[in-house]
C-alpha cells in the first residue's frame, strides 16, 4: 500500500471511530458529528493524504452531503474578513517582489546590520516590536508589513522555496511568525481578539483591564520570548548561511546595480506607508484591517504595480483561500455547537472536583485553555469561545480576578504559534513554501511551550513584583 492511500485510510478511520462512537451526555448528535469531521480533517492535514487545500474542500463537501452543514454556512468561511485580509497581504507581497522596493528595503537593513542571520532575526523582532503596539491586527502587521520584507531578504540573500530554502530563507520566515505572535501577547492594541478579552473580563467579572496594566504584565516575560525566540529558531532550523562576513559590500554593490527608485517603486512606498498608517489609527477612524488591504491592492493595480494576470497567478493567495476557508467554516460550525463549551464546562468540573488550590487549578486550566487552540483556526473565535468560561471557574476556584482576567488574555495569543492556521498571518508565512508542515508543527509546538514557560515562571515572579497577585 502506498503512503497515501495509508495515510487516507488513517485519516478516515479517525473520523470513522469518532463518527460512530456513543455521543456524551450534553453533546449533540451534529455537535459529535462536527467534532468527527474537525478532527478527522486535522488528521488529513497533517499526513496529507491529499493537498491540505483539498483535504479542506472535502471535509466542507461532506459536511452539506451529510446534513451537518447547509451549502451557503458550509462556504461561509469564504467570506470571512480575515480570509481576504491574507489573500490581499499575498498581493501586497506579489508588490513588494515585481516592484522591486522589497529588494532594495532588503538591502538596506542587510547593509545596516545585515552581519549574520542572528542579526537579521533580531532586526525583525524589534521591527515587529516597534510597531506591534500601534498595529491592532496581527495578519496586518505580519502578513502585510513584515512578511514582504521577510520574503525580500530570504530572496536578496539567494534563499529560494524548496530547493534554497534552507540557505536561510526558512530561518527568517520562521522567526518573523514567531515575533508575530509573540507581540500579540504584549499590547491590548497588539491584535483585534485582545479588546474582546477586556469586555469580556469587564463583562464576567467586573474587573477593568487598561491598556497599562496589559502592558507591564506582559513586557518582561514578553520581551524575554521574543528575544528568545531568533536564538531557539537558529537551533531548530539553523541556515546554511550563519555569518555573512561580506553583507555590507554586497548590499551596496545590489543598490548600486538597482539605481534610483522606479516609479513603482515611488507608488508602492506611498501606499505601503499609507496602509501603515490607516491600520494602525482603525480604533479612530473605524476602517478595518481588510478594507485597507483591498484598497491598497486595487490602488496597486491601478497604478500598474501590479496587474490582473498578477492577481490571477498568485497561486499562494487563492490556495490559502481555499483551505483556510474550508477550516474557517468547520471550526466556527464547532464552536456554534457548542461541544467546545461543553468540553471546557466538563474540565471545569473535573477541576474543581478534585479540590486542588486555586494555583494548581488555575494551572490546568490555562494549559488546556492553551493546547486546545489545535481545534480553533481563529484567536478572536477562541476567545468567544473559551475565555469567559475559563476565567470564571478558575475565579471560582480562588484565583486572583484581574491577574486572572489578564493572564487568560494573554494565552489567547500564546498558542498561535502552534499550526500553520494558527491565525490569520499563518498561512501567509506558511504559503511561501519555506518550511513544511512538520517542521511548523514541531517548531511551534516548542516555541509555544517555551513562551508558555517563560510566562508561568518569570512572568509569574514579575507579576508578584507587580502585586497582580
Amino acid at each position: 500500500m502506498k503512503k497515501k492511500q495509508r495515510n487516507a485510510l488513517i485519516t478516515l478511520l479517525v473520523g470513522a471511530i469518532i463518527w460512530f462512537a456513543p455521543v456524551p451526555e450534553g453533546v449533540t448528535v451534529v455537535a459529535w458529528h462536527l467534532a468527527a469531521v474537525f478532527i478527522a480533517t486535522v488528521v488529513g492535514f497533517i499526513l496529507q493524504p491529499l493537498p491540505i487545500g483539498a483535504v479542506a474542500f472535502i471535509a466542507s463537501t461532506f459536511s452539506t452531503l451529510s446534513g451537518l452543514l447547509k451549502v451557503g454556512d458550509a462556504l461561509s468561511g469564504y467570506g470571512n474578513s480575515t480570509i481576504w485580509l491574507i489573500v490581499c497581504a499575498f498581493l501586497y507581497s506579489r508588490g513588494f517582489i515585481k516592484s522591486g522596493l522589497g529588494k532594495r528595503i532588503a538591502f538596506g537593513i542587510i547593509k545596516a546590520i545585515g552581519k549574520s542571520a542572528l542579526s537579521l532575526g533580531y532586526a525583525i523582532a524589534f521591527s515587529e516590536l516597534i510597531i506591534s503596539p500601534a498595529t491592532p491586527s496581527a495578519t496586518a502587521r505580519g502578513g502585510g508589513i513584515m512578511y514582504p520584507i521577510v520574503r525580500s531578504l530570504a530572496g536578496a540573500l539567494g534563499s529560494e522555496p524548496n530547493e534554497t530554502a534552507k540557505k536561510i530563507g526558512t530561518y527568517l520566515m520562521q522567526v518573523g511568525y514567531h515575533c508575530d505572535a509573540v507581540t500579540c501577547t504584549m499590547f491590548v492594541t497588539s491584535m483585534a481578539g485582545n479588546p474582546l478579552c477586556v469586555a469580556l473580563a469587564a463583562k464576567t467579572l467586573g474587573v477593568e483591564i487598561t491598556w497599562m496594566g496589559w502592558a507591564s504584565a506582559a513586557i518582561v516575560p514578553g520581551l524575554l520570548s521574543l528575544l528568545l525566540v531568533p536564538l531557539v529558531m537558529l537551533k531548530l532550523t539553523k541556515p546554511e548561511l550563519v555569518s555573512i562576513p561580506d553583507a555590507k559590500h554586497l548590499a551596496q554593490k545590489e543598490l548600486d546595480a538597482m539605481g534610483p527608485m522606479s516609479r513603482s517603486e515611488k507608488y508602492l512606498t506611498v501606499v505601503f506607508l499609507g496602509s501603515l498608517f490607516f491600520w494602525a489609527t482603525s480604533g479612530l477612524t473605524h476602517i478595518g484591517a481588510t478594507p485597507v488591504a483591498m484598497a491598497a491592492v486595487c490602488v496597486m493595480i491601478i497604478f500598474d504595480v501590479i496587474n490582473w494576470k498578477d492577481v490571477l497567478s498568485e497561486k499562494g493567495a487563492w490556495d490559502a483561500m481555499f483551505w483556510m476557508g474550508s477550516l474557517m467554516t468547520l471550526a466556527s460550525a464547532l464552536a456554534k455547537s457548542g461541544i467546545i463549551k461543553w468540553m471546557a464546562g466538563s474540565a471545569g468540573n473535573a477541576i474543581s472536583s478534585l479540590g486542588l488550590g486555586w494555583v494548581a487549578s488555575a494551572l490546568i486550566l490555562l494549559l488546556f485553555y492553551t493546547y486546545i487552540h489545535y481545534c480553533f483556526a481563529s484567536v478572536t473565535a477562541r476567545i468567544s469561545a473559551l475565555y469567559a468560561a475559563f476565567i470564571a471557574v478558575s475565579v471560582a476556584v480562588g484565583a486572583p480576578p484581574l491577574m486572572t482576567a489578564i493572564i487568560f488574555g494573554i494565552f489567547a495569543d500564546v498558542p498561535i504559534s502552534l499550526t500553520h492556521y494558527g491565525n490569520g498571518c499563518a498561512p501567509i508565512y506558511y504559503g511561501a513554501g519555506y518550511v513544511s508542515q512538520s517542521e511548523w508543527w514541531k517548531n511551534g509546538f516548542v516555541m509555544t511551550t517555551i513562551t508558555t514557560v517563560i510566562y508561568l515562571t518569570i512572568g509569574a515572579a514579575w507579576w508578584k513584583v507587580i502585586g497582580l497577585w
